[in-house]
């Protein structure tokens, strides 16, 4: 059992709060020098009122502070403590890299009777399981293998509640130590379908008009209604943002070519020479380290391919060749190289350059409203 003690206001003098948490609920207890209140669940309501003074003093069971007699002018302020089933859910992450934000993702989950679990998304990399999620004095803590990162030590997360919020540090395997601020993933449930706009093709099949590289060289030529990267370099942007959509890509790469294709600038949908593969969530059709295909359905290399794509709040449907190969299917998170971690908002479409070289032929986006 652990304890902490929180100051009333000037109004309640020696008067302390005693919350203490214990297996499955929280209790709190009024004490003063003349007074001694019964213990009160902090989940009923009737429990909460004492008298003091001729006062009625109500103990709040929000983490936020609130008032707490009739007289407004009186506050109380306090936090309970933190139970491990408050962390559970997915967060996204921020991280404040030497003043630069990047996106990292963490899911929390219970196994068995008690024990945390749960999964890890760097700034780049695929989701990573956590064998045992740690909690111990209002914190949780884990240390995973490094999978992409540089060093050999393990990357070490430590994280506390604040409010509605996630807040603490990742250490990586290098050494290097930053700070993040979570929040909880929104859900991103429809209503209803969206209806479909008019379809917009945001590859003109002339130039870059209506996109950016997140690099200053850019790689990207266009030759022949064709959009090449040719080699290793620059990612390429829509200047345009997009919520809900259908999306139809037509592509080819070399043998042995690596190249993706970012969802809302969150998601990244694989284009890799993989045929012949067993199916897998880092292989052709797969939501990188997410999401596995039904089958194999990538042509030999060198072949133009399609990709129908419908993406409804995290609902996606991905026809591979004529072949659907991920059908309704719900995409936890973000994947590593993901431009942010703000998923309630819409976001542009990426094309992986940094890998290896891709053509496209035909990108044609149909907006859902």
């Amino acid at each position: 059992m652990k304890k902490m003690v929180s100051q009333f206001g000037s109004f309640f003098g020696n008067i302390a709060l005693l919350l203490m948490l214990s297996v499955g609920t929280t209790i709190a207890q009024v004490e003063s020098e003349n007074m001694k209140g019964p213990q009160i669940n902090l989940e009923n309501p009737e429990s909460r009122t004492l008298e003091h003074n001729g006062k009625k003093i109500i103990i709040p069971s929000s983490i936020k502070d609130q008032t707490v007699t009739s007289d407004r002018s009186f506050r109380i302020g306090y936090n309970l403590l933190s139970e491990p089933k408050d962390f559970i859910g997915r967060w996204n992450l921020t991280l404040d890299m030497n003043g630069k934000e990047i996106p990292s993702w963490l899911e929390v989950k219970q196994s068995g009777l008690g024990v945390l679990v749960g999964y890890f998304v760097g700034d780049h990399g695929s989701a990573r399981p956590i064998s045992v999620i740690n909690f111990e004095n209002d914190k949780i803590s884990f240390s995973i293998p490094p999978q992409w990162e540089s060093g050999n030590k393990d990357l070490v997360f430590e994280g506390v509640l604040s409010g509605d919020k996630l807040t603490g540090t990742i250490q990586y395997p290098n050494g290097g130590l930053f700070k993040y601020v979570g929040e909880r993933a929104p859900s991103l449930a429809r209503d209803q379908n969206p209806t479909w706009g008019k379809p917009i093709n945001i590859f003109n099949g002339k130039n870059l008009d209506g996109w950016h590289a997140d690099k200053s060289e850019n790689q990207w030529v266009v030759k022949d209604g064709i959009l090449s990267s040719p080699k290793t370099g620059a990612n390429l942007i829509t200047n345009e943002k997009f919520d809900d959509f259908k999306l139809l890509v037509e592509f080819r790469y070399p043998k042995g070519s690596n190249s993706g294709l970012y969802l809302r600038g969150r998601y990244e949908l694989q284009i890799q020479d993989d045929i012949g593969q067993e199916p897998s969530n880092i292989l052709y059709g797969g939501i990188y380290g997410f999401l596995t295909p039904n089958e194999m359905a990538a042509k030999p290399a060198g072949e133009w391919q399609t990709y129908e794509i419908t993406l409804i709040g995290r609902r996606l449907t991905v026809v591979a060749n004529g072949k659907k190969i991920i059908n309704d299917q719900i995409i936890p998170g973000i994947t590593g190289g993901a431009l942010d971690s703000k998923e309630g908002l819409p976001g542009p479409i990426v094309l992986q350059g940094d890998h290896g070289p891709v053509d496209f032929r035909k990108i044609l986006i149909t907006p859902g409203r």
